[in-house]
């Protein structure tokens, strides 16, 4: 009686959410040709780390993207993968800060916190680590570099939506590189606080083109593309691969080692708004981003790339497609995020780690034996 009940109420949720929605590719449009990278073995341990976070990406946001560009992703050339468990200290689905925060710090807190644990303490995360051992490091985000998941790996804060105050946690540190929305969180405050020029004080460079800082090699870069968050593809275009082959270049040039995290964030946006179309086209953006970290580690053989999500948005399901048309039908289980197993890939030195089923703290834990931790 008991299993029956339980039952029946999943099926009467699900209807009651239930939506569909969908995209169709036909051939030659928004297809992108796949290259294939062999595994690198030159060095048993990365000297460089790229964790790339698709927000709200799932296996099926997954299988979306390959089916909709004819089959196949820059994500085959990763042989090594796993899942990850990504419910938070308070919630047994996670929101993005507390999410990130897992992956950025080791440590699950609550739903809302930033760089902190349950208790409000302050967290050091795998950025600063990196900072103290006097490696490059970077951020790359197409949401504002001072939303919840760029957040987590730079800043301290008890709300993710304290977005002044997490602008300022960027001055407490020396991360060489940022890339994303959110220049008015710095120049346009309700303090009236000028971050722009305290930037410039500590000797960045600041941008709002990413285009504009090709070839840069020295000193520091601060990129904030939008006054928010950066637009979808039809206004921002190639923005996240264009950044992320900028990022990678910058902070390898000088020769000392790198931490870079390049977050694709608007997976998310299309899952909570249950737009098949959105999710498709976010997907393939980040999966071309994708393409340029491997076009570097590939060559540089001393990079480890990992590709994962902080979460799954909108329970998202491939209900129709058609191969042929490159077209793909999605159905929805929610407008939110849910407790699914999320994906992670490892490509390069250490990536036979990633395998399984680990929490999400695991990816630190792993990333810090790997890059940080001294023999």
């Amino acid at each position: 009686m008991m299993l029956f009940c339980i039952v029946a109420y999943a099926q009467e949720n699900y209807k009651s959410v239930n939506r569909e929605d969908s995209v169709r590719f036909y051939h030659g449009v928004n297809v992108y040709p796949v290259e294939k990278f062999a595994q690198t073995t030159g060095s048993a341990v990365p000297k460089n780390v790229i964790i790339m976070i698709g927000d709200g990406m799932g296996i099926s946001q997954v299988s979306a993207g390959l089916f909709a560009n004819g089959g196949h992703l820059f994500l085959e050339n990763f042989k090594f993968c796993g899942f990850s468990q990504t419910q938070s200290a308070d919630n047994f689905i996670t929101d993005s800060s507390a999410g990130g925060t897992a992956i950025s710090c080791g440590k699950r807190t609550k739903n809302g916190y930033v760089g902190i644990g349950p208790e409000k303490e302050k967290l050091k995360s795998i950025l600063e680590f990196a900072e103290d051992k006097g490696l490059q490091t970077g951020l790359v985000s197409t949401s504002s570099i001072t939303h919840a998941t760029p957040a987590s790996f730079i800043a301290h804060q008890e709300s993710r939506g304290s977005y002044e105050d997490i602008a300022l946690d960027f001055l407490k540190t020396d991360i060489d590189l940022f890339i994303g929305g959110g220049y008015a969180h710095f120049a346009k405050r309700s303090d009236h606080k000028n971050l722009i020029d305290s930037l410039r004080l500590k000797g960045y460079q600041v941008f709002t083109n990413p285009d504009s800082i090709k070839g840069s090699s020295s000193g520091k870069l601060a990129c904030l593309t939008a006054p928010e968050h950066n637009g979808r593809i039809a206004e921002r275009k190639d923005m996240l691969p264009r950044s992320a082959h900028t990022a990678m270049n910058f902070l390898n040039s000088k020769g000392t080692g790198f931490f870079l995290m390049v977050e694709g964030s608007q997976i998310d946006w299309g899952g909570h708004q249950n737009d098949t179309r959105y999710i498709v086209e976010e997907m393939l953006d980040f999966d071309q981003a994708i393409g340029e970290a491997l076009k570097f580690a590939s060559n540089n053989g001393e990079t480890l790339i990992i590709v994962t999500a902080d979460h799954e948005t909108g329970g998202f399901a491939l209900v129709d497609g058609n191969m042929e048309e490159r077209a793909v039908k999605g159905g929805f289980a929610s407008t939110n995020h849910t407790a699914a197993l999320v994906p992670v890939f490892a490509y390069g030195p250490g990536a036979e780690q990633f395998t399984g089923i680990m929490r999400n703290t695991e990816i630190f834990e792993k990333v810090f034996n790997l890059l940080i931790k001294e023999d």
